[in-house]
């Protein structure tokens, strides 16, 4: 649930969590968490300290989780895939959002990322130049200053960033290779589908191996459309297992994983980032899995 209340005469010059508590109807203790968590902003900056004194007429926005939905992130070194002056490059877990969200910072990529710059005494905020679905693991990068961040971002609104996904789908192709070149557009709250006044999209497709009813297949994307490999392999009667919002089969987790992305970097250096799945990615794609890697 979302909280948009502005503050009365009758709390202003109170601390934040007392006020917050009052207003949402929860107790200090939550209230404390929700702010910690980055979940509180004031005048639609967020607030992370919980004796801040209020105003009357300050816009207070809270995002509140339902009990026991917050998780910390807590990622090994092997998290890292890559890095060097220009970038950190890190393997993504599923069930993880990239990025700060109305309800959280803490638990996102995005907040572990800024301890991780703290650690190596990278003094720059978090710039999170791309994303991926919650649900969606692999490769991220994140550049550790402007200028790395200015190049970044150029190659992605270019799409001269080769992207190589893998995805767990049910039913057998057609065909081994295809491209699918469906336009996309929005067509419910948070959900895309192929439509003519869409905007254009491309995905090339190959299927890996088949067995038991399902595939596993390489996507690469040739455009950066929100979902577009989740919406073309669901419009070609191939939904990602996990993929319950584009008709998928239940799973403890959305089958598709960034694997790979290549680059040439600002030093003109070709870059070949490479993330492998996790285990339980592997697991469930039972005799789909393993495949030879020949990209």
């Amino acid at each position: 649930m979302i909280l948009n209340r502005a503050i009365p005469d009758s709390l202003a010059g109170r601390r934040l969590d007392d006020v917050l508590a009052d207003l949402a109807n929860i107790s200090k203790g939550e209230a404390r968490r929700v702010i910690d968590r980055g979940g509180c902003a004031v005048n639609q900056a967020m607030v992370r300290v919980a004796s801040r004194a209020v105003k009357a007429g300050d816009l207070l926005n809270a995002g509140l989780m339902q009990a026991g939905e917050f998780r910390e992130l807590l990622l090994g070194p092997e998290a890292i895939i890559y890095q060097d002056r220009e970038l950190l490059a890190v393997n993504k877990p599923s069930g993880v959002a990239s990025q700060r969200t109305p309800y959280q910072l803490k638990g996102t990529l995005e907040y572990w990322v800024g301890e991780e710059f703290s650690r190596q005494g990278v003094r720059e905020p978090v710039r999170v130049i791309h994303r991926l679905d919650r649900g969606t693991s692999g490769v991220m990068l994140f550049p550790k200053h402007r200028q790395a961040a200015a190049y970044l971002s150029e190659l992605f609104k270019q799409g001269t960033i080769q992207k190589r996904y893998l995805a767990l789908v049910t039913g057998t192709p057609p065909a081994e290779q295809w491209c699918a070149d469906g336009s996309i557009g929005k067509v419910g709250t948070s959900r895309y589908g192929v439509l003519a006044e869409g905007r254009a999209a491309r995905t090339l497709l190959r299927c890996l191996a088949t067995a038991g009813g399902r595939s596993l297949i390489e996507a690469r994307p040739l455009t950066g459309r929100t979902h577009q490999i989740r919406v073309h392999l669901a419009a070609a009667g191939l939904p990602i297992v996990g993929d319950t919002t584009y008709g998928g089969a239940a799973a403890p987790r959305l089958l598709l994983h960034c694997s790979g992305l290549e680059f040439v970097g600002r030093d003109g250096r070709p870059l070949h980032l490479a993330a492998p799945p996790a285990a339980d990615f592997v697991a469930l794609c039972g005799d789909c899995w393993p495949v030879a890697d020949d990209s």
